[in-house]
């Protein structure tokens, strides 16, 4: 997380908002041999206390999961290099705008029979926002099929603690500024949906 105040006061809900939309990060944990990770679907519930998730069996985090442990799911969302010939003022240097948050808390696994309402909430989730599509659930599976697949993961939920966010749009410069930078991140971003980091420097959210 960037140590800047100015980008470190979105309201806790917005980030978990905006979490619980995106529902796709990396989760990561301490290990003897370093750290671990794994990139992840999950699905955070409705208070932001708790995000259900599943890894595959052969997958290392699991062995350590004989007890809970301290994880984090970092959420990656837009980010650009932004180049300060677009702020329209002097003595400006490069940098790099971007929205991330972590869902820090204890990770744990949970009982088997509780695999299959994870899978069809996840997928229900992001089914939803494919309109007007039908959207597609387990129960299309031929018969067994689906149980004969589940058998390779394993369901766990991530209790959340601590929400930190970063939202680096510019705010630590003057709004003439940001727009400019907003308007030519538009028109020639380079990064990852940079259409959306534009809009959000554009206009930053509230402050907490």
């Amino acid at each position: 997380m960037h140590p800047n105040p100015a980008f470190r006061t979105t309201p806790d809900a917005q980030s978990l908002a905006f979490a619980r939309e995106r529902g796709f990060g990396t989760l990561a944990l301490n290990a003897e041999g370093g750290p671990l990770l794994a990139h992840v679907p999950f699905l955070l519930d409705d208070t932001g206390e708790g995000a259900d998730l599943h890894l595959v069996r052969s997958n290392p985090i699991l062995r350590l999961l004989d007890h809970p442990q301290e994880a984090v799911i970092a959420v990656q969302g837009p980010d650009g290099y932004v180049s300060p010939d677009w702020y329209g003022a002097p003595d400006q240097v490069p940098t790099w705008n971007y929205v991330a948050v972590h869902l820090r808390g204890t990770l744990a696994p949970l009982a088997g029979d509780r695999l299959r309402d994870v899978l069809d909430r996840l997928s229900a989730h992001f089914e939803q926002m494919l309109t007007p599509k039908t959207p597609w659930h387990s129960d299309k599976m031929s018969d067994g099929l689906m149980e004969r697949m589940m058998r390779q993961i394993a369901p766990c939920r991530l209790t959340i603690t601590a929400v930190d966010s970063t939202w680096k749009l510019g705010q630590n410069k003057p709004d003439a500024a940001r727009r400019n930078a907003a308007a030519q991140m538009a028109a020639q971003g380079i990064g990852q949906d940079t259409a959306l980091l534009a809009a959000l420097m554009d206009s930053p959210p509230p402050k907490a």
